[in-house]
């Protein structure tokens, strides 16, 4: 991978892995009325309606006439599990925005719409090191190996506090991740800033991340912080070698969770 900031061009309307070995990652703009045919083949498939109303008919089944937020800022999600080897037809009802989280399964699971009353919303961290962590396909979800959640980070605060990873197989403490951020900015000037390093220095970027770019975190440490004046938020797909989540504190910032007294109160950002 020659770097870890990806341009919307590259994934827009065609699927890039980046390089990856089990994630790829597809974004379209579907207007109202067109329709966008696919199949799954060797992947299981998260579809995140991150805006509009859709229809999807596939050979695991209809799901008709799902999606409400006019965007990410404005509601909880819809999401649709697809198996491997599926062939599905999305038809947009309004003009749709739609993230395709792919990811390399062998195991077959059966489809699934999960509905924003299903979403576990999560307030995470504390001080101003508090988020809003959205879980859509957790651990326990019926699934080979993808997970997805979205993030919701107010101005000026941080995520992925303490700066933690998730590169080495040693559970239950840590499992193995690839992992994307996809972003959105509530203001089109607006921008977060992502570090991503490891223990020894080896991998040691800073990025300045804009509205509608990715991340990608294949190791190391990646905490976030939101540009003061703008809401954040990132879609995370995670994949790797166990369906867990577990990571590991950066041993030299850890210390910080001792700190948090309360939580901010302008999370959660969106109900």
């Amino acid at each position: 991978m020659n770097t870890l900031l990806i341009p919307p061009e590259r994934f827009t309307n065609r699927i890039d892995d980046f390089g990856f070995e089990f994630l790829a990652f597809e974004n379209r703009k579907l207007a109202a009325g067109k329709t966008f045919r696919a199949g799954t083949g060797t992947r299981e498939l998260g579809i995140v309606l991150l805006g509009g109303v859709c229809s999807v008919v596939s050979s695991e089944g209809k799901f008709p006439s799902f999606g409400k937020r006019s965007d990410v800022f404005a509601g909880l999600p819809y999401t649709l599990y697809l198996p491997v080897a599926t062939e599905f037809e999305l038809t947009g009802e309004t003009d749709c925005d739609i993230a395709f989280c792919y990811c390399r399964a062998e195991e077959r699971h059966p489809a699934k719409l999960v509905a924003p009353e299903e979403v576990t919303v999560e307030i995470r961290g504390g001080g101003n090191a508090t988020r809003q962590i959205n879980h859509m396909i957790r651990p326990s979800f019926a699934a080979h190996r993808l997970l997805v959640c979205e993030v919701y980070t107010p101005s000026g605060n941080w995520s992925s506090y303490p700066p933690h990873k998730h590169d080495v197989h040693d559970p239950p403490g840590e499992v193995d991740l690839e992992e994307i951020y996809y972003y959105r900015i509530d203001r089109p000037e607006g921008y977060a800033i992502q570090r991503v390093y490891t223990s020894d220095r080896r991998l040691d970027v800073t990025l300045t991340v804009r509205d509608g770019q990715l991340v990608l975190i294949p190791e190391g440490y990646h905490p976030v912080v939101a540009a003061h004046g703008y809401n954040v938020y990132y879609l995370n797909a995670l994949a790797g070698s166990a369906r867990s989540m577990s990571a590991s504190d950066d041993p030299e910032s850890a210390w910080v969770r001792s700190t948090w007294t309360s939580q901010d109160p302008r999370v959660p950002l969106v109900k």
